[in-house]
């Protein structure tokens, strides 16, 4: 009986290990998700598109739908995050950039208090409208669970592209021109 314990348990192993990558694999390959959808040229609607945002600086509330016809670039961000911190200058000149193409960055706090966010937008010299996620639904609608992710949303609000850590100006250079001109 001994001699077939330490067999079976390696079988078990293996079994468990084949599953685990057929798992990842299978994750992968989910042609569903925001990431597959732009990669391969399909945008998809920019999900929550209706849903209403507390806007920081105000009462009011603002959605992505509200902005339909411009472009947005929409930071995930948080004040606790380091790269976020690193990135602010450039989002805050990218702002400049946008307003003068009929396109806005609009910031998203991702479990975030109000108050820190509020601090950080003073510290970094935030000019751009920012939002609260409360209850991070509308983050995670996205398939945000880190911070900072950002997603360029065309004039028709679909997400056009994305980029799931820490944004740089080569990016944008890269990216924004072609979304602004409106070609895909």
């Amino acid at each position: 009986m001994r001699k077939f314990v330490l067999p079976g348990v390696i079988a078990i192993a293996a079994v468990a290990a084949l599953a685990l990558l057929a798992f990842g694999v299978a994750r992968n390959n989910d042609t569903s998700s925001i990431d597959a959808k732009v990669a391969h040229g399909s945008y998809p609607l920019a999900p929550s598109y209706r849903m209403r945002l507390q806007l920081l600086s105000s009462s009011g509330t603002t959605s992505l739908a509200s902005y339909r016809g411009k472009v947005v670039v929409l930071n995930v961000f948080a004040s606790w995050c380091t790269d976020c911190a690193a990135e602010a200058p450039l989002l805050a000149r990218e702002q400049k950039m946008l307003t003068a193409h009929d396109a806005t960055m609009l910031g998203v706090t991702f479990e975030d208090a109000a108050p820190s966010t509020e601090s950080f937008d003073r510290q970094y010299h935030v000019d751009y409208p920012v939002a609260r996620d409360a209850s991070g639904s509308f983050v995670r609608s996205f398939g945000t669970d880190a911070v900072p992710e950002t997603f360029v949303i065309n004039r028709q609000g679909k997400v056009q592209a994305l980029r799931r850590e820490p944004v740089t100006a080569q990016w944008f250079r890269q990216t924004l021109p072609k979304i602004l001109a409106g070609k895909t």
